[in-house]
């Protein structure tokens, strides 16, 4: 099983340079960003966790500068947008972005997409909500198209354009993995209809039917009864704890990789933390 780390790069945190460097020389597997372009003074959609927002939603890096300061400097160490919000981007533009950064970092580069839980974000951006879903796919697909083909063109109900060309083509081939985030069951679906792996919700990890384990093999019936091989999919479990025991739970019921919270904050509060986690997966390896 798979460890890596997910951090929000800001000014006043550690930068992604140095901290690349950190994971990669304790033997972590990737470095992941999340993404938001800016948080709306209105709120429509309420905080998942409830409250306001910590500050770092507000002052993030932008995802893809941030995590190429850190392949810059590193040669192993796997990169990912944890998530990008697909629906507030253009997808002929978001293309390009995603074959240079994995041109730049020789094929490092992990897509994890999502569809956005701000309403109001999401709007600014010219999106309509309630078609967010949709939309993603639409513009996935096309991506997907440029990514494949040497002249490329796609044609849906809500992303359309003729034939172009695009370079460079990613390393990866025919695309860098599309691993799609959200709960069972619906973002599992749509990891199954058009990704290479899924992200299911972080706060499901404990045993019982309502645990990870159940959603696994639910994931799994319904990756083989739409043709799909589960291999294909591997599972990416975000910001679980730094527990020894729900860590081997984790490897038991068939998550491949978990990436583990750093605060925005600075070289002195993540080092211990990120030795703790090199401690864990230490022990976690030893069986």
């Amino acid at each position: 099983m798979h460890i890596g780390a997910v951090m929000f790069f800001t000014s006043y945190s550690m930068q992604p340079a140095e901290l690349g460097r950190e994971l990669e020389q304790r033997g972590f597997e990737s470095l992941w960003v999340p993404e938001h372009t800016h948080i709306p003074s209105s709120r429509t959609t309420p905080y998942r966790v409830g409250g306001p927002l910590i500050r770092p939603y507000y002052d993030i890096y932008d995802p893809f500068l941030a995590l190429n300061t850190a392949a810059a400097v590193t040669t192993t160490l796997k990169i990912g947008t944890g998530i990008a919000l697909v629906a507030q981007r253009d997808p002929i533009v978001t293309a390009k972005e995603v074959s240079t950064i994995d041109r730049l970092s020789n094929g490092r580069f992990l897509f994890g997409v999502g569809n956005g839980w701000n309403q109001d974000e999401i709007e600014n951006h010219g999106t309509n909500f309630k078609t967010r879903h949709k939309l993603a796919r639409e513009r996935i697909e096309a991506m997907k198209a440029i990514w494949s083909t040497d002249v490329s063109e796609y044609h849906g109900d809500l992303v359309k354009f003729d034939k172009m060309e695009q370079f460079p083509k990613p390393v990866q081939k025919p695309w860098p993995p599309i691993i799609v985030g959200g709960a069972y069951p619906f973002a599992a679906r749509r990891a199954i209809a058009y990704g290479n792996g899924w992200i299911p919700r972080a706060d499901r990890l404990a045993e019982g039917e309502d645990g990870i384990g159940t959603f696994i093999k639910l994931f799994h019936r319904d990756c083989a009864e739409a043709g799909r091989d589960p291999k294909e999919l591997p599972i990416t479990v975000f910001r679980t704890a730094d527990n020894i025991e729900q860590l081997r739970y984790c490897r038991s019921v068939g998550v491949d990789r978990i990436v583990f919270s750093l605060p925005a904050e600075g070289r002195d509060k993540l080092l211990p933390i990120m030795d703790r986690w090199e401690g864990l997966m230490r022990e976690l390896n030893a069986g």
